[in-house]
């Protein structure tokens, strides 16, 4: 009887914890440690060959950089419409705040970065690495705290975290893109709209969606632009209603949401680990000290730690200020400081540019360490604001 209950408790104590948004963002921080010690350990040699083992025409981690976050950027887009069109993000006056402080968290981590490396043009390629936040990670961190922090702030935080993936996406889409295929990228385009056909047409069965999805992807893999952007594309021709202009026509049973809860387990706890074990390793061996006074090593972990910091506490601050915007409800100026901090957790999104912008596999590695100082740095202090001025809220 008691083994009965036992197992009843853990299975309910699983199923709580995947259920848990934040979940994800404790699983990559587990995982991020791992691949550190991985890397650092008597395995780190197989750790990076295996890597580096070709599985058709790619090697494993472009499978994994390539492929797998492609279904990441998939969710992304989802979630970004299903905001825009039906959530948090659906007015004018929902999107001010987030929208503003997302930008300020972009453009000041940006120009951290470009102050540090302005004398290296080849270092410049990575001034947008500091300017994306790690929503799994910031929400992992201030879900700690409980009922201790407002809700609003943790609706405030995932708002801004899902405008500030949007901006990396453009970023991306713009300035990180190779030469152009144009025949390649040509036949893309009249296949995204023949996926808009179909939303036109209010076909509500995902495969053709799907189907014409991975047909995308192969062509924007071929045509130069990043892969993972033809998961973004497809994502915003998913209808959200069953029946466009339908009045009874559920939200809760449209195929966005159906993809976006199908998909939404295996990205936070299969895809993201995976890139993030697969990319979080770097080998301190032959490392010096030294490496964390470089201008590349500081610009990324400065424009994290400093640079969100500035960007999204400072925009707020103006537009209260200016009475444009208001706290989020039941929410302190130290709160507000400590969740800016947390917008300096940049792990998925930060290394995924990194490997864009650079090619050197040791200029990546100054790369992660920057990631790494600047991400824990900002999580940390972060960490003890939201303690020194959290309060319990009934």
């Amino acid at each position: 009887m008691s083994s009965t209950i036992s197992k009843g408790r853990i299975r309910s104590t699983l199923r709580h914890f995947l259920d848990n948004e934040a979940s994800g963002g404790i699983i990559l921080m587990f995982v991020a440690a791992l691949a550190i010690a991985t890397a650092n350990s008597p395995l780190g040699g197989a750790y990076f060959h295996i890597l580096h083992v070709s599985i058709g025409p790619l090697s494993i981690q472009h499978w994994i950089n390539d492929a797998l976050m492609a279904v990441f950027f998939l969710l992304v887009g989802l979630e970004i419409k299903r905001e825009m069109l039906d959530g948090q993000l659906s007015s004018w006056s929902r999107r001010i705040m987030p929208g503003a402080a997302a930008a300020g968290g972009m453009v000041f981590p940006a120009l951290f970065y470009i102050y540090f490396n302005w004398n290296d043009p080849s270092a410049l390629k990575g001034w947008a690495i500091p300017t994306a936040t790690d929503i799994a990670f910031a929400l992992g961190v201030l879900s700690l705290f409980g009922n201790r922090v407002p809700a609003s702030l943790k609706i405030f935080l995932a708002a801004l975290a899902i405008i500030d993936d949007l901006g990396a996406v453009l970023v991306i889409a713009l300035f990180y893109t190779a030469d152009l295929n144009l025949l390649a990228l040509s036949v893309a385009t009249i296949v995204v709209g023949n996926l808009i056909i179909f939303n036109r047409m209010g076909v509500k069965a995902l495969w053709p969606y799907l189907v014409l999805g991975a047909v995308l992807w192969f062509l924007v893999f071929s045509s130069g632009v990043h892969a993972t952007l033809a998961g973004v594309a497809l994502a915003l021709t998913i209808p959200l209603k069953l029946t466009p202009g339908s009045p009874e026509a559920s939200h809760e049973e449209s195929p966005l949401h159906k993809l976006e809860h199908h998909l939404h387990k295996p990205v936070a706890f299969a895809i993201v680990p995976i890139f993030g074990f697969a990319n979080a390793g770097v080998s301190f061996a032959g490392v010096s000290l030294s490496v964390i006074t470089e201008p590349l090593t500081i610009g990324v972990a400065a424009g994290l730690l400093i640079g969100k910091l500035v960007g999204v506490l400072g925009t707020v601050a103006v537009l209260v200020n200016l009475k444009l915007g208001e706290l989020p409800a039941k929410a302190s100026w130290g709160q507000m400081t400590g969740t800016a901090l947390l917008c300096g957790i940049g792990f998925t999104m930060s290394l995924f540019i990194g490997l864009l912008a650079f090619d050197d596999p040791e200029v990546q590695d100054h790369v992660k360490i920057g990631i790494l100082l600047g991400s824990v740095a900002a999580g940390v202090l972060g960490a003890i604001l939201l303690s020194i001025f959290g309060r319990r809220l009934p």
